[in-house]
């Protein structure tokens, strides 16, 4: 790897155009793979993504824009992947271009479908990345308010510190501030278990729960956190840094949140399918509840207590009525 790593951005989405915006902060050159021709060609010509973000203008003269995922990882060094969990492994598949030696950061909240794994795992385990080179993007941090250049923090997690730190370089700003961790399963895991907490957050709110069970809710469902990855990754931790409880608290009660206005319109009444349509966005939360779920189910006597879990995934999967759910989850709550 050279002294002066390149960088490349892959996905097309909100939080991909906010990762590229901060980037462009700092480089001369961003690679930016996104799938859609159509958004590239727009791009090009206008400046701007025609669907996320479209108030933030890019200089093309900084973008290396492709829809050749192997043209975009042989030419960086470190790969950011924000391509949604549901949609990572058919991107994959796209893949001859080898990974060797190339540094993988995760900003997917969400785990593989496919094969029940965090994105870190899924790299590690079917295409060798070791995970010295594996590291994850975690919040507090809306896309929405890095486009309007609001005073954001980040976690970067690595097992390498260094290369923590030199993505940490090249995404701070004047309006972005970056934290170096070395808990990389732990902010993965929190990252998806976040968004399953807003979206019972949204249901909460869709049924009429005021703030009080708001506040009731957001302070089990921290413990409930931690009481999962401990099962997932024992290691000293403060669950109250911003990678945890701060990423939390922002996905739970932001009107950004996509996670809570999916939460929200499920506990108004809608079908899981129209609410998917109407939002027209990924809610991560939707699909990160049954890898959570499942997960948690496998380990047995051993799982961790997760009602919170349990009721959005009895909602979301089982079909069963949001109200009554949550009012036997009212009666486990503390």
């Amino acid at each position: 790897m050279s002294d002066k790593p390149k960088f490349a951005v892959f996905g097309g989405g909100s939080w991909a155009t906010a990762i590229v915006k901060m980037l462009c902060e700092n480089l001369d050159e961003v690679g930016w793979y996104m799938r859609s021709k159509s958004s590239v060609d727009f791009i090009k010509k206008n400046n701007h993504n025609p669907n996320y973000l479209s108030s933030v203008e890019f200089n093309l003269k900084q973008l290396k824009l492709s829809t050749d995922i192997n043209e975009t990882v042989s030419n960086a060094d470190y790969l950011i992947f924000v391509i949604p969990s549901a949609f990572l492994s058919q991107e994959l598949e796209k893949l001859t271009a080898s990974l060797e030696d190339k540094v993988v950061f995760s900003a997917i909240k969400g785990i593989v479908p496919e094969t029940s794994l965090i994105v870190g795992d899924h790299f590690n385990t079917h295409y060798k990345v070791p995970f010295n080179n594996i590291g994850v993007i975690s919040g507090p941090c809306h896309a929405e308010e890095v486009a309007l250049e609001r005073l954001s923090y980040l976690t970067i997690a690595s097992a390498d510190a260094e290369k923590a730190k030199c993505l940490a370089s090249v995404l701070s700003s004047d309006y972005i501030k970056c934290n170096i961790s070395d808990d990389v399963l732990g902010t993965e895991y929190a990252a998806m278990l976040k968004n399953i907490y807003a979206v019972a957050a949204g249901i909460a709110h869709g049924l009429g729960y005021g703030d009080n069970f708001q506040s009731v809710l957001m302070s089990n469902a921290i413990r409930e956190m931690k009481k999962y990855v401990k099962k997932v990754h024992k290691m000293k931790r403060d669950i109250n840094d911003s990678a945890y409880l701060g990423d939390l608290l922002v996905t739970g009660y932001s009107l950004f949140s996509r996670n809570r206005m999916f939460g929200t319109m499920i506990g108004k009444g809608y079908t899981v399918k129209s609410a998917q349509m109407e939002l027209s966005q990924i809610a991560e939360g939707y699909y990160a509840t049954k890898s959570a779920y499942n997960l948690n189910q496998q380990k047995g006597k051993k799982k961790a207590k997760t009602p919170i879990i349990d009721a959005v995934y009895a909602i979301l999967y089982e079909n069963k009525d949001p109200r009554k759910i949550f009012k036997k989850l009212t009666e486990k709550l503390d």
